[in-house]
């Protein structure tokens, strides 16, 4: 490219604003400062939060633990069959030392109720009701600690059954059921921040404790527990460390969560954003005023210069827009000395070249509509259609169709005719295209292709027996598919090869490229007298195949049109 006298560079001219602008360097170190202000935060976070939680899973743990500690006392002693006055005086006095005890039940070994002590209730002495079927029961025996599910008395206050069962048989087991409001005193002394707090679901997901107590007073409502589900289920997906999630209330929160053993209960400690990212929200806030500074320094800094660059870019940007309007005799001018003159010489020439290729283009797309693709290839390659003329030569015409098919048509609905000839015509058209052959009609069910004209090939006969070949085979595999369905159409095809006038035909507007011959007559005809599965072709196409491929001879045939019989051959479609 030739550099004009006087070029002066565009990067010279706005290096010292380029470098003067502060914005670049001041986004740099935003983004920086606020990846690792985040990252360090989110690590803080992750650790206060975690240890928050396995600290209030300890308590929650210590306090079920020590209620289940208590009740071991109460099974240290065989039972007999006498009233205990001794256990009842132990049970009332765990009922004074355990105020979350609601109920206690206790059991001889053969799973008789012997004691019944109730805060809400009657009590019973030594009703000797059969209990050892009871889940409680079945549960202790078989862990000697266990854990019921929470749950609502009178649909609001949280119980948890403990059922406990001492070292030997004899000694039988008891029973609780544990008030869990008085787990509130552990959950709301967890402070998180300023407004930060923990709460605890069950195995279900349930609410059983929560700084506000109505929430847990409604944890059996399905409404009231799916927030704090949801919070639970984000952490265990992340994996480890923190998860965020919407709290009750709406808000984004970060939360981490560690396992109560035993009762399989999950306590959450959780954050809102706003106040965990606090200080990295503050930092972003004063990145951005000094960025939003800096950003109109640079500009006043660039305005000096900026309306230097106006008309080039309006000319460049009028240029495009008829360019992409398909106007590719438009040109534009700039006199500027810098890269916009040599964008615009650049812009010009790419508009030449693309007036250019849309007159090739157009020329190919005037064609391909009345010509076989390849016809209008040669066109194009031979730069003018004096291959389309009128002139004699030898071909080998083909002929194929659908067996059945008129009574098929008549029989179903034409969207299903018309999905069965879609693709019939798909699988002759790749073979038509594959041996490069040339389509020259197509009716209905039936197609007339061409070999040897306008395209001269190398042994056409041949070409042409092999193109029927892979017709009949692509063919006869959609005509399996067909009959599943009950469709009874079969395929046949005839070839005859001799001299035609091939060349266009038609008017002003409209031309099709065709042959005029007895050859294509004869063709036609073998086609008509073809079977399903079967190809027949004239004395000169086997002479052309020669001993190339397994032809056939099938006799002589009266063909329609013709006064005497005609030598036949054939070729089964299996058969290379």
């Amino acid at each position: 490219m030739e550099v004009r006298q006087g070029f002066r560079s565009l990067f010279q001219k706005y290096l010292l604003v380029l470098f003067m602008a502060v914005a670049i360097p001041l986004a740099i170190n935003g983004v920086v400062e606020a990846w690792f202000g985040y990252r360090d935060q989110r690590a803080r976070l992750d650790q206060l939060l975690g240890v928050q939680a396995m600290s209030a899973a300890a308590e929650i743990h210590d306090f079920i633990y020590g209620i289940t500690n208590d009740l071991g006392w109460l099974v240290q002693l065989p039972w007999n069959d006498e009233p205990d006055e001794r256990r009842r005086t132990d049970a009332l006095r765990l009922f004074r030392q355990a105020p979350a005890i609601v109920t206690l039940t206790l059991l001889d070994h053969r799973g008789l109720e012997r004691l019944y002590i109730s805060r809400i209730g009657l009590n019973r002495i030594d009703s000797r009701t059969d209990r050892s079927t009871d889940p409680a029961m079945i549960g202790a025996r078989a862990a000697r600690a266990w854990f019921g599910d929470v749950t609502y008395n009178r649909g609001s206050e949280p119980y948890l059954t403990i059922a406990i069962v001492g070292n030997r048989p004899s000694v039988g087991a008891v029973i609780a059921e544990v008030n869990l409001k008085l787990i509130w005193d552990v959950i709301s002394a967890i402070k998180v921040g300023k407004t930060g707090f923990a709460f605890v679901l069950d195995r279900p997901g349930r609410l059983i404790a929560h700084p506000d107590i109505s929430l847990v007073l409604r944890g059996a409502e399905e409404a009231t527990s799916r927030p704090f589900q949801a919070i639970r289920d984000a952490i265990g997906s992340a994996g480890v460390g923190s998860a965020t999630g919407r709290d009750i209330s709406g808000r984004d929160v970060a939360a981490a969560a560690a396992p109560v053993s035993g009762p399989d209960w999950t306590v959450v400690v959780q954050q809102p954003l706003s106040e965990a990212f606090g200080p990295i929200y503050a930092a972003l806030k004063r990145t951005a005023a000094i960025l939003v500074i800096g950003t109109v320094i640079a500009g006043l800094l660039a305005y000096a210069l900026a309306h230097r660059m106006t008309e080039p870019i309006r000319l460049l940007e009028e240029g495009t827009e008829r360019i992409g309007a398909g106007l590719f005799d438009h040109r534009i001018s700039i006199e500027t000395g810098d890269e916009f003159q040599r964008l615009a010489d650049s812009f010009n020439r790419m508009a030449a070249e693309l007036a250019l290729a849309q007159e090739q283009q157009e020329r190919i797309a005037r064609l391909k509509r009345f010509l076989a693709p390849q016809v209008a290839d040669l066109v194009d390659r031979t730069g003018d259609d004096s291959v389309l003329e009128g002139r004699r030569t030898e071909v080998v015409v083909v002929f194929c169709d659908l067996r059945g098919f008129t009574s098929f048509s008549a029989e179903v609905a034409p969207e299903e005719v018309m999905s069965v000839l879609s693709e019939y015509y798909e699988v002759l058209g790749r073979a038509i295209t594959t041996f490069a052959a040339t389509l020259i009609s197509f009716s209905g069910d039936g197609l007339m292709v061409l070999v040897n004209a306008p395209v001269p090939v190398e042994e056409p006969a041949l070409r042409a027996v092999d193109l029927a070949v892979e017709m009949q085979r692509s063919v006869q595999e959609l005509i399996v598919g067909w009959r599943s369905r009950g469709y009874r159409v079969g395929f046949g095809v005839g070839l005859a090869s001799g001299s035609a006038t091939v060349g266009r035909i038609g008017y002003e507007s409209r031309f099709d490229y065709t042959a005029i011959g007895s050859v294509v007559n004869l063709a036609a005809r073998l086609c008509a007298s073809a079977t399903d599965r079967e190809i027949l072709m004239d004395a000169e196409v086997a002479e052309g195949v020669g001993g190339r491929r397994s032809v056939i001879g099938l006799g002589n045939r009266q063909i329609k049109g013709y006064d005497e019989a005609v030598p036949v051959f054939g070729i089964s479609f299996d058969t290379p």
